[in-house]
């Protein structure tokens, strides 16, 4: 049986793991290969690393971290950042990495995503969406944001979602930056919208605080794949710094109530 995946999100900001709020005000929290480590030991499902600097600074790919997190990590690891060409993705593919993120590259230019994807294989694909609501008096829905949520695109996200999973991504990731940080639930809204329209997995990340916001999550729309970043880093309402995530027993008595809460 299809399972969800629960997917802790490494932030990492001048070579150091970091968690940010709205996108904004980095906090060190630790060394990205230590908590790889600890991740390992609690047998993640998965593990995402997204170099927040490298499409600021138009830098290509921090290489040599690559190196390290490929061989340290023993789950599935995706990782992001700078990354805009197909031969870039194929050399952190040779790695050891399982998937690559495209972001504002792939926004800028979609078909950037079936040349990688032609390269690496679509299942190694990964297209990240960063999404904010409008504002303003008369703003409805929402928009998509690239470099770090400072520049924006009026375009719808689910509609991007579809195209850009039509042009080569075998994975969309709807990362809200209204809910970054926050601890206060995922978009399900949103979620909801973006299931429906594409056929590929999809998952969502920004806004959880709690295993119960991942049980939200999954009962509303399924099997996807449920990232967080605050919820394994911080723990307590002080937000000390401790790494986290649920023990097998608690993720699967997560995963059995969500799914059979499941109406889709």
């Amino acid at each position: 049986m299809l399972r969800p995946r629960i997917i802790p999100c490494l932030l990492v900001h001048q070579g150091g793991l970091v968690k940010t709020q709205g996108f904004k005000s980095p906090k060190y929290v630790g060394d990205p290969i230590n908590a790889v480590k600890i991740f390992n030991e609690k047998e993640s499902d998965e593990l995402i690393v997204l170099d927040i600097d490298a499409s600021v600074n138009n830098a290509e790919p921090n290489f040599d971290l690559i190196a390290k997190l490929a061989e340290e990590c023993r789950m599935p690891l995706c990782y992001g950042g700078g990354v805009k060409t197909a031969a870039q993705a194929a050399r952190i593919i040779d790695m050891g990495v399982e998937k690559v993120s495209i972001s504002s590259a792939a926004i800028a230019n979609p078909a950037l995503l079936g040349e990688i994807a032609s390269a690496i294989g679509r299942q190694s694909v990964v297209a990240v969406i960063d999404v904010r609501k409008r504002t303003g008096l008369f703003a409805k829905g929402y928009e998509v944001c690239t470099h770090n949520a400072r520049e924006s695109r009026k375009v719808d996200p689910v509609e991007l979602a579809v195209q850009l999973q039509d042009a080569g991504a075998g994975e969309i990731v709807i990362n809200s930056v209204d809910r970054d940080g926050e601890m206060k639930g995922y978009d399900i809204e949103l979620a909801k919208q973006v299931r429906q329209a594409v056929s590929v997995p999809a998952t969502f990340l920004g806004g959880a605080g709690s295993l119960e916001d991942i049980e939200k999550l999954v009962s509303a729309i399924g099997v996807v794949g449920a990232a967080a970043g605050s919820l394994f880093v911080f723990k307590g309402k002080y937000r000390a710094v401790l790494i986290n995530y649920p023990t097998p027993s608690q993720k699967e008595q997560l995963c059995r109530t969500a799914l059979s809460l499941n109406t889709l």
